[in-house]
């Protein structure tokens, strides 16, 4: 004889679902799930929003059907990226992306429980985000945009344009780039076995970018940096009135008219981030999944910027581009 299920049962049954573990609720076919974007410039700048929708379709997850996505982005500007840390970690969201050092540094500070995966963020070990690489430990795994001899690499690309540089302004901004040390140094000794003078050139607001220009002799090396990315209108405006070479940490200067960079593949960052988005929404433990360094780079030369400002780059150089603006 079969007994007739009671109330008492029914809500027995929905207390028990509840209490179940995200890796369990991750099969339930028909359950949308909740992603959170913490970017620290516009959602269409170096990673889109497009682009993500698109890396995490590849893995059945799209927005209208089984994933909401809420997107929030920082415009560089630090105590509103913190609000919006505060917004997201509010809308409890199955899983949170962090775009940039300062998005994963706030929301470290407001959960150790929710997932989050990080993209474009240099050196996370030091910064003390995860325990080492291959096993982070706690909440927080990812994808970085920086390895050793890179800071390296960008100085010696200013050495190959005519006339010669021998003095380098390294531009940052200490409040969003707090890994900066850690590329100076690596900087500092190219510099010695390259013969070159560096000088570190640190912008705290946008209203400090105007006096790049009186650096009118040497060159500017600018570090990876959502600040530098955000207000990089003005910044190649500081440059350009300067008139010198200048090597960047994006391509998206490039397209903007700057002269030089050498980067990660943005794209490949984000749909490596959306295979662990995936991964962690299919029941994986951010503990588990280590953290990766870029496996991918591209060099990109303006040629336009280079007969503006009266410069030679050398045809080695050139010749290694992935692309070159005419």
């Amino acid at each position: 004889m079969v007994r007739p299920v009671s109330r008492r049962d029914c809500l027995a049954l929905l207390g028990m679902t509840a209490a179940l573990p995200t890796a369990v609720l991750a099969q339930q076919p028909n359950a949308t799930r909740r992603l959170g974007v913490l970017s620290v410039i516009a959602g269409d700048e170096v990673i889109g929003q497009t682009r993500l929708a698109e890396a995490l379709a590849t893995h059945g997850w799209k927005e209208q059907d089984n994933l909401r996505v809420d997107w929030r982005s920082g415009a560089g500007d630090r105590a509103r990226i913190a609000r919006l840390a505060d917004e997201l970690i509010a809308l409890k969201p199955d899983v949170l992306l962090a775009l940039g050092t300062p998005s994963v540094e706030e929301l470290r500070q407001r959960t150790t429980t929710i997932p989050i995966v990080f993209a474009v963020v240099t050196d996370p070990v030091s910064q003390g985000f995860v325990k080492n690489l291959a096993h982070p430990g706690g909440n927080i795994t990812g994808f970085t945009d920086y390895d050793g001899p890179l800071a390296g690499k960008w100085l010696e690309m200013l050495t190959q344009v005519t006339p010669r540089v021998s003095r380098v302004f390294v531009v940052y901004n200490p409040a969003t780039a707090p890994f900066a040390p850690l590329m100076l140094r690596t900087v500092e000794e190219a510099a010695r076995t390259l013969h070159v003078t560096v000088e570190p050139a640190p912008i705290h607001d946008a209203a400090a970018i105007a006096s790049l220009a009186a650096r009118k002799e040497g060159g500017f090396l600018v570090l990876p940096d959502f600040f530098t990315m955000a207000n990089r209108m003005q910044l190649l405006a500081a440059i350009s009135e300067a008139h010198v070479p200048a090597v960047f940490w994006s391509r998206t200067f490039v397209d903007d008219g700057g002269l030089m960079s050498y980067s990660t593949d943005s794209a490949e960052q984000l749909r490596r981030a959306a295979s662990y988005i995936d991964r962690i929404l299919k029941g994986a433990q951010a503990a588990d999944l280590p953290v990766q360094n870029p496996t991918k780079f591209e060099l990109a030369i303006n040629l336009r910027t280079a007969r503006a400002i009266g410069v030679t780059v050398a045809p080695g150089l050139i010749a290694l581009a992935n692309d070159v603006i005419e």
